[in-house]
């Protein structure tokens, strides 16, 4: 079932990563809608993966001379998404000029790439420094399937209270549970939590247990950042988390993290932690009710430590978005 939502109709969701886009054409399942993947020469493109004569899925096919072509007929369709050779049609005929397909925005950035299904009105891009800064090492994370809408699986990632809970032993202590009271700063169109203290039991390495310091931030409705930073060192960790709902049931996740000091994991040891936290997240995540956010805030009881999840809340209800609330 396509979902419609026309907040998430205008942002820039995540598809897949960049090394997941070989010379082959991919599909993709994204808001319910079938879409094809392909580079050629010219970039990258994002169709309607549904061919316009008989409806075969044109990531079926592969890319010859630039040109995608459908696996049932071999017609081919150039970067505009127009129809440029039927092989069944005499050469001096001319093409239908209904022989085309659904053209979507789409562009790479920070080894991900992305699709906006509304290309007229598409939303502005967040903004990455660390991807661009030379002291940062950038580590991709993803892709992973959650049974959860977005929203519920971004509040989860903005939630400092679960740490010494279900992370215990990784990212909290069980006799730390306490979160220092902090504020939420909204400064133009950047909403970002004040730094608070996180007691964790070998935030960088050295078996040492010690207070390290996360700031949260909302740079999209289905992305979010948070940063983590040791006082004594300076020394930070990013971690970028994007999500885009596959289906009415289901979100696919990527993250990005950056470190500005050196880490003797190799980039897989790095995600396949990620792995080990996010799957401590899911049964949980999974099994929320309702499924959709409340946006209501006396739906459910929040305390001080839930700010950012409040203004999480806010934010999705000031800027429309009605698919994955309540």
């Amino acid at each position: 079932m396509k979902i419609e939502d026309a907040v998430l109709q205008r942002e820039w969701l995540v598809a897949c990563r960049s090394d997941e886009l070989t010379e082959q054409p991919l599909g993709i399942t994204l808001m319910g809608e079938r879409v094809v993947l392909f580079r050629n020469e010219e970039g990258i493109h994002a169709f309607k993966d549904l061919c316009i004569h008989r409806g075969a899925k044109l990531s079926l096919g592969c890319v010859k001379d630039g040109n995608l072509v459908c696996p049932y007929h071999a017609w081919e369709y150039d970067s505009s998404g127009a129809c440029v050779r039927i092989p069944q049609l005499p050469e001096d005929r001319a093409i239908p000029g209904k022989a085309r397909t659904v053209k979507y925005a789409c562009q790479e950035q920070f080894g991900l790439i992305w699709v906006c299904l509304d290309a007229d009105q598409s939303a502005p891009f967040f903004e990455l420094p660390e991807w661009e800064d030379s002291k940062y090492r950038n580590v991709m994370w993803g892709k992973t399937l959650v049974e959860a809408k977005p929203p519920r699986v971004i509040e989860n990632f903005l939630d400092v209270g679960h740490l010494a809970v279900v992370h215990v032993g990784y990212l909290g202590v069980a006799e730390h549970t306490i979160i220092g009271d902090y504020h939420v700063i909204q400064e133009g169109n950047s909403i970002r939590s004040e730094e608070i203290a996180v007691f964790q039991p070998d935030p960088d390495g050295s078996g040492q247990a010690k207070n390290v310091y996360y700031t949260y931030e909302i740079l999209r409705p289905m992305t979010v950042k948070f940063t983590k930073r040791d006082k004594e060192t300076d020394q930070k960790m990013s971690i970028i988390l994007t999500v885009a709902p596959v289906d009415t049931t289901t979100s696919i996740a990527y993250g990005i993290l950056s470190f500005n000091y050196p880490m003797n994991q190799t980039d897989a040891e790095i995600a396949a932690f990620q792995d080990v936290i996010f799957a401590q997240d899911k049964p949980v995540v999974e099994n929320q009710k309702p499924e959709d956010l409340p946006l209501d805030l006396q739906a459910e009881l929040s305390l001080a430590c839930d700010r950012m999840s409040i203004a999480y809340r806010r934010y999705l209800k000031d800027m429309g978005l009605q698919w994955g609330t309540a």
